[in-house]
């Protein structure tokens, strides 16, 4: 509820605070001009949305509903407090008399027999009961005085008001039923709805869908000239771009048109061809012919361009194609400055056409691209001799708000005072990025895109890369001060001489790109000396951690109960044998005397005797 009312004060704040910077009309010293790029960015339409009125509907019932119940809780609710005189519906000063007749009234109108099946009744006849007794019995009385309730000093109690339907016994049926759909069906669809569509989506709000696509059909080989199909194919786009057949005809003229700057469709699917077809339309500034609906259509898909072009340089981050990413960066220009690949840069300059660019870049003073032009005097800038004073004013601003940018590299490694690199070192590279054209204290504003019909704002992208078109960092600073500094780390790799590309390209702007070779010398490491660990380090390496000494005393916890054990056992064995050598003895023993008993009787028996003795004496 509350996010309606949040949209439409934004909304408001929004268009009543403006300013021409953010829209992108500081460039525009006309009032018409003016009025015309606020109209394009006005926020108001967004109201006009019939999803939004919708839900504002709904917000302004419920609403009144909250007020009203709020009012009738103060009103007549338990909540503002126990007033019997109220209840009784007799003065504050009234006397016995009159409050015994106003409750013998009372009590018969709201008494449950004569109200029967009516809980709101029968609480009314509590209600008076109670009132009658806090005026009229002494106890109950000097309880109210004192306590503001005839039961004496009461502890917080808390209760929700149902509505009197509600406990109706001839609507329980309905009830039940109406618990039973919103509990079991509307809520449950409501949460499976939230999570399959929130599910859809990966980072930086791009579908699933739409990274797979990407993922099949970009390569390190991918050319310019192919990404507008690509980005057609966004799985963002499959609704709403599936072609109406009162479209068809506007479709196939406007394919007549911009035939010549497309590329032969890789896909014929419809929805891939219209979206085709409109991106065109767009890169090449012939929009005109369009119907409402399909210039709807088209600023839908440029909404969400900065998106999702983001999630292909990712994508191409992803399968370490270098070029690949660097068209898609010139794509994200493209598109915002509503230009193609043999368009001159001059054109994003505001009332140049192809005649004035092809002027500038002959004879005297001449000026092939957008950045030289920006470095000449004001003078002797070419392309407005048949300009009017505004419009050479409008021309002369805007190249005041393109930036003109200074990059600076340095290669270190941090806390090393040798300059040397070697092998595994984790280098830094500080990009140092100048924005000349602001002063100290400045910030960079929105990108000046009159062909674009959204804000954005300025960003530039920092890649470096090999010699063999791998990427080893891709970032968009978006920093807007006059002076950034980007830092890309990564480890050295191994011994030899390498040259690796920095690239440094603007978000919006086409023609401002740079550059810059990053050279480095890598070091073999075994020439470095031998690293010594300090003997109290090294004491400190071999004391035990406190994990390493519960482990230890745990095993000898272990240790201590096995050798008990094993102590307990031999003993037992010890034992065990001890008796059976006695007993052996003794037997021997017993056998000797009979032997020699049997002997003293005369028989013969000596051999028996003296082996038995030597038995005996063995043992």
């Amino acid at each position: 509820m509350c996010a309606a009312w949040y949209r439409i004060v934004g909304t408001v704040y929004s268009a009543v605070m403006v300013k021409d910077a953010d829209i992108g009309a500081v460039a525009r010293t006309s009032d018409e001009k003016v009025k015309a790029a606020k109209l394009k960015h006005d926020k108001m339409n967004s109201l006009k949305d019939k999803a939004f009125l919708i839900n504002l509907g709904i917000t302004v019932v419920l609403t009144i509903l909250f007020f009203v119940l709020v009012a009738s809780v103060s009103e007549d609710g338990e909540v503002s407090s126990f007033d019997p005189f109220s209840i009784l519906e007799v003065d504050s000063g009234a006397d016995n008399k009159i409050i015994k007749k106003a409750y013998k009234k009372m009590s018969l109108k709201y008494h449950p027999d004569k109200n029967p099946n009516n809980p709101a009744a029968e609480a009314k006849f509590m209600m008076v009961a109670k009132a009658y007794e806090a005026l009229t019995d002494a106890t109950a009385k000097e309880n109210f005085e004192k306590y503001g309730n005839p039961d004496g000093k009461q502890s917080l109690e808390v209760s929700i008001g149902l509505p009197s339907f509600l406990l109706d016994t001839t609507n329980r049926n309905f009830v039940l039923m109406a618990y039973l759909i919103i509990m079991v069906g509307i809520i449950p669809f409501c949460v499976w709805r939230y999570y399959s569509n929130s599910s859809k989506f990966g980072e930086k709000d791009v579908m699933y869908d739409t990274y797979s696509w990407y993922h099949h059909n970009l390569s390190e080989h991918t050319l310019i000239k192919s990404l507008p199909e690509v980005f057609c194919g966004s799985a963002e786009f499959r609704t709403r771009n599936k072609p109406l057949k009162e479209e068809k005809n506007d479709i196939q003229k406007t394919m007549q048109t911009v035939r010549s700057q497309m590329q032969k469709p890789k896909f014929n699917h419809p929805v891939c061809i219209k979206g085709n077809v409109l991106t065109h339309a767009h890169l090449c500034r012939k929009v005109s012919g369009l119907s409402a609906k399909l210039r709807d259509d088209l600023n839908f898909m440029l909404q969400n361009s900065s998106s999702l072009i983001d999630a292909m340089i990712t994508v191409c981050q992803h399968q370490d194609a270098l070029q690949t990413a660097i068209n898609c960066i010139e794509f994200g220009q493209f598109v915002t400055q509503a230009m193609w690949t043999k368009d001159s840069s001059l054109l994003q300059l505001p009332h140049f056409t192809k005649a004035e660019a092809e002027h500038c870049s002959k004879g005297k003073n001449a000026a092939a691209s957008i950045k030289e032009y920006i470095a000449m005097e004001d003078g002797e800038k070419k392309g407005m001799a048949n300009f009017s004073a505004t419009q050479k004013e409008d021309v002369l601003k805007t190249c005041s708000l393109i930036p003109d940018l200074t990059v600076e590299t340095k290669v270190f490694v941090e806390d090393d005072e040798d300059d040397q690199v070697y092998e595994g070192d984790l280098l830094t590279i500080n990009v140092t990025l100048t924005r000349n054209n602001l002063k100290e204290g400045e910030e960079a504003g929105l990108v000046h895109a009159p062909f674009f019909p959204y804000p954005k704002q300025e960003g530039w992208w920092v890649v470096l890369g090999t010699r063999e078109g791998k990427i080893i960092d891709i970032q968009k600073v978006t920093k807007a001060g006059r002076v950034v500094d980007h830092e890309i780390k990564f480890l050295a790799p191994r011994q030899g001489e390498y040259e690796f590309s920095l690239h440094v390209l603007s978000n919006a702007y086409i023609g401002l790109d740079q550059k810059h070779p990053v050279e480095l010398t890598v070091n073999d490491a075994s020439v470095l000396p031998e690293y010594k660990i300090h003997p109290d380090d090294a004491e400190l390496d071999d004391e035990p951690t406190l994990f390493e000494e519960m482990m230890m005393q745990n095993v000898e916890e272990d240790s201590d109960s096995d050798d008990e054990d094993s102590d307990s056992d031999d003993d037992d064995e010890e034992e065990e044998e001890g008796i059976k050598e006695l007993s052996a003895a003794e037997r021997k023993k017993e056998e000797l005397r009979r032997a020699r008993q049997k002997a003293a009787a005369g028989e013969d028996d000596s051999d028996d005797d003296s082996d038995v003795e030597e038995v005996y004496t063995e043992k």
